[in-house]
């Protein structure tokens, strides 16, 4: 496949077993596009370094909540680690070099670094890809708590889970069992590029939102909605070939989809300009 160097080394950390994906590294990958002269390893290093500060700081008994309010102190009163609640919708939140540099970012970000540190801590946690906000929690003991790390770490119990749920969409929803199931690498990353998604297509910049689309089926090869997507990209681009093929894959996966007629509709357009 014919990529940048950047997407060459996504798509090789992604083909790995699940269990080998470097998060951290595949992250840093996605970020490489937008920032080309990123150093991988500089971040790398970094989320090292503040896992051997921690680890420096851990008391003697590790229990379980006494190590998650370790990470807390260290990362969110020592080096001050934040939410973006002024500008949530900046793509730099998206970026992990971008977090760790500006100490920054949104739910999923601010997630992905805890969950580097606890790895190298040997204190194992997952992401809990909750709709509309990302929770993180320990999968030590039979404990059923959740740590969110886009308001300083705040240790949540399920109730808490549901209430936030509710406090996001302004309205009660009930929080149903799989809104807390553990995410694999290839869904957390996915939910990363979803957000840069929506980001680039809320600004109208094709390029990147393509560049997104590509990664997310890099991940996810035969996802409907993404070639739909692209094709409606391509054809807003005039790349009739390409937007003509993207367009009969998705009415081939979804003959029934409510957006059927339309796109055959388009499928139409792209024909009679051949």
């Amino acid at each position: 496949m014919d990529f940048p160097l950047a997407r060459q080394r996504f798509y090789q950390e992604i083909r790995q077993p699940e269990e080998q994906i470097n998060l951290a590294s595949a992250a840093l990958f996605l970020a490489q596009e937008e920032y080309p002269d990123l150093d991988p390893e500089e971040y790398l290093n970094a989320l090292d370094m503040m896992a051997v500060e921690v680890e420096e700081r851990l008391p003697v008994e590790r229990y379980p909540l006494r190590i998650i309010q370790t990470v807390n102190q260290y990362l969110f009163e020592d080096l001050k680690f934040v939410g973006n609640t002024d500008n949530y919708y900046d793509p730099a939140n998206s970026y992990l070099n971008q977090v760790i540099d500006r100490r920054l970012g949104i739910p999923i970000t601010l997630s992905l670094i805890y969950l580097e540190i606890t790895k190298r801590i040997d204190f194992p946690m997952v992401g809990v890809g909750m709709p509309g906000h990302f929770l993180i929690r320990p999968t030590v003991g039979d404990m059923q708590i959740f740590v969110d790390a886009f308001h300083q770490g705040e240790v949540m119990f399920t109730e808490d889970c549901q209430e936030r749920l509710s406090q996001i969409y302004g309205r009660p929803v009930d929080l149903r069992p799989e809104f807390l199931q553990a995410v694999d690498a290839h869904h957390f990353l996915a939910r990363i590029l979803m957000n840069l998604k929506a980001i680039y297509i809320q600004r109208s910049d094709l390029r990147r939102t393509l560049a997104v689309i590509e990664r997310l089926l890099l991940l996810f090869p035969d996802a409907p909605m993404e070639q739909r997507d692209r094709g409606l990209l391509y054809y807003q681009m005039g790349r009739w070939t390409e937007a003509s093929q993207d367009l009969e894959n998705y009415l081939n996966q979804m003959p029934s989809a409510e957006d059927a007629s339309a796109v055959r509709e388009l499928l139409r357009r792209i024909e009679s300009k051949d």
